[in-house]
């Protein structure tokens, strides 16, 4: 049972920290915050934010890594049943739009204007990999079918899918998960001009 409580107490104590961290990055921006911030902010003392991280960069670091961890099993969990074709994806779709959502405030953050930019590029290196990378034989696009350089081709649909996600994000999240994977499945199957009502 004493156990069990310290475990939530570190739970508590760390979501805390998360918390304080992301109301501090949309105030001041993280470039700017001190570990002495954080510690007001969050309530505690400087001890017991050393005990759990180094600095603020390790604390970044750890969030962010939680993040795409998560994001790694959700992705990995729906890839595996095999069948890798648009209801496949619409599915991926909605269940990360989800975890965004229960992770909102956080991602807004920390993909805003006063973020972290490498977790940018994370996040970006993520999408690639899920999309392009998983193997040739399970990944969505077949490098013999394209019609233009593949890394043309990612780097387009990783910007475009990560610009929509911060559009989302910092609008308040307003569509649902299920929604937003409408809106990302109607651009990304048929195109910008399609979606613009210009191609039939």
């Amino acid at each position: 049972m004493k156990e069990l409580n310290t475990d939530l107490r570190v739970i508590r104590t760390k979501t805390s920290i998360r918390n304080a961290l992301t109301e501090l990055i949309e105030e001041k921006g993280f470039e700017a915050i001190t570990v002495k911030d954080i510690t007001v902010k969050a309530e505690i003392n400087r001890g017991t934010f050393y005990l759990h991280y180094q600095d603020k960069y390790d604390l970044m670091d750890k969030c962010q890594q939680e993040i795409m961890y998560q994001m790694s099993n959700i992705a990995k969990t729906i890839l595996s049943k095999g069948v890798l074709d648009s209801e496949t994806a619409f599915s991926l779709a909605i269940s990360l739009f989800e975890y965004l959502s229960q992770n909102a405030d956080f991602m807004k953050a920390v993909l805003g204007p006063k973020g972290d930019l490498s977790f940018q590029i994370k996040i970006k290196e993520f999408m690639r990999k899920t999309l392009f990378e998983d193997s040739e034989q399970n990944s969505f696009i077949k490098q013999g079918a394209l019609l233009v350089p593949g890394e043309y081709l990612t780097s387009y649909i990783v910007s475009a899918h990560l610009g929509v996600i911060q559009q989302w994000l910092q609008h308040g999240g307003k569509e649902s998960p299920q929604e937003m994977a409408r809106i990302l499945s109607t651009m990304t199957y048929n195109g910008p001009l399609f979606a613009a009502g210009l191609k039939k």
